[in-house]
Order: structure tokens, then sequence, then C-alpha cells
């Protein structure tokens, strides 16, 4: 219970891996924040979940994409919490909307995933550390294929944002570190019950079997709790010297090599 007496607000919580990292930050003993967009159903059995985990919290409806509802959402935080110590920025928005490769994508398709993603995070930022006390903890999900390679084209608006996150993260802890506030870029895998989920069948299967075949080493895709389990972890005391760093939670998928045969980089 090392987080007993802390807050957190995640974004994006009500399911996947936002309620991941909800549960397992719960688990530790911290008060949640759980932001949810459309699903009120998920977030309300979120924070049934995590009542049953021993720890409190409270469900918040915000589009992080406009400015104004964030502000008011972490205003809403301050007033019930009257702190803030973990803030994980995790929500993804209307990701299928703008899955569309680089040359087809329309400006305003650029904008949706500009403003869920670079934007959502500049302005949380911004209001956050001002409720944040000395050994907070700001975290960035983001996916390493997608900021750091080019071959899905259809994650082109997202990927770029990604990256972008990660580019931020740096930026912020040189800014945050006289304050004591650690700020870290996580990149999940592919993961089940999450947003790949929502993607047609013959994708969502095909994506999972790939990992199955032995492109994880770990030999299965990620879970909410997996990524939680990171988040957790770099939100304890002793990651405390552990900041702008972009940090890769896929059971070892980066380390394949795509242009070696599988059957050679079997263990």
């Amino acid at each position: 219970m090392f987080l007993k007496g802390k807050f957190a607000l995640v974004t994006g919580s009500s399911r996947g891996i936002g309620r991941g990292i909800a549960l397992k930050l719960a688990e530790k003993g911290a008060t949640i924040a759980i932001n949810y967009l459309k699903e009120e159903e998920a977030a309300y059995d979120t924070l049934a979940k995590v009542k049953e985990r021993g720890a409190e919290g409270i469900v918040i409806q915000a589009d992080v994409s406009k400015p104004e509802e964030l502000t008011a959402m972490l205003n809403r935080v301050h007033k019930e919490f009257g702190a803030l110590d973990i803030f994980v920025n995790n929500a993804l928005g209307d990701l299928l909307g703008f899955m569309i490769p680089p040359l087809q994508v329309t400006l305003s398709q650029w904008d949706e995933a500009f403003q869920v993603q670079s934007r959502a995070f500049l302005v949380g930022v911004q209001q956050a550390v001002g409720q944040m006390r000395s050994g907070g903890r700001i975290l960035a999900i983001s996916y390493w294929p997608g900021s750091h390679a080019g071959g899905f084209l259809p994650y082109f608006a997202m990927g770029a944002n990604k990256a972008a996150l990660e580019a931020m993260c740096r930026y912020f802890a040189v800014a945050l570190a006289p304050k004591g506030i650690t700020v870290n870029a996580l990149c999940a895998g592919i993961t089940d019950d999450s947003i790949v989920n929502a993607l047609p069948k013959e994708a969502h299967e095909a994506m999972l079997s790939w990992l199955k075949q032995g492109w994880t080493p770990m030999g299965r895709p990620g879970t909410p709790a997996d990524i939680g389990g990171a988040v957790a972890a770099l939100c304890s005391e002793e990651a405390g010297w552990i900041t702008g760093q972009t940090i890769v939670a896929d059971g070892g998928a980066s380390l394949m090599n795509p242009e070696v045969p599988l059957d050679f980089q079997r263990p």
C-alpha cells in the first residue's frame, strides 16, 4: 500500500488500459479520479472495482480534447481531493476515426488527434502542476512502434502525436525537476482488453495471434494489469530518480528483429 494517502487522476480510465492503471494504483492505496467521455456505466463499474480493492474514488465526465472541460475536471479533482500526486495522460479519443494513412488524412482528422493527444497533455500538465505536491508523478501513455517506426500507415496521426508526447515528457521533466515532480512516457505494447478489441475481428485476432507465435518473447499480448503494474512502479518512491524517460512495457516485442526469421530468434 505504498500509495496510501496519494491522489491520482487517470484520463480515459473507464475501460481498457486506463482501467488497468486505475485499478493497480487503487491496489497500492491511491484514491482515484476516474475520467470517462461516453461510457458512464463502465466508469462506475471501474469505481466499484476500485472500492473492492479497498480504495476510494470519484467519477468525472470530461472531454480532454476540450481545454475548458479538462480544466474543469482538474478543478473538480482539487475541490474533492485538495491535492494531486499522480496524473496519467491516457485518453485516446476516437482513435478509429482518425486512423488514416498520411497521404489521405484530412486536416480535421489531424486536428482531432492533436487536440486529444499533444494539446490535452500540454493543458493537463499545466493545470495539474499547481495542485501537485513534491514527489508527484506525471505519466503519458504512448506506443513505441507508433512513435518510432512508420510501417503501420493508418496510425500516422496518432503516432506523430505520441512521438510529440514523448518529447514533451523530456521538456516537462526538466521544467518540473525543481518541484520534485517526475515526468515519464510509458509505451504499452499490443494489449488485450483494450482499444485493440475495438478493431475489426479479423484484425484483432491476427494481431494477437502474431504475438502468440513468438513476436513477443513472453508469448502473449499484454493486459491492462501489466501496464498498470508498470505505471504503479514508476509512481513508487523508489522510482523518484527516473524522469524524462520513455519506458517500454511490451513483453519484449520491441526487441524482435523483423529482418531475421522468427525461428532464429526463439530461445
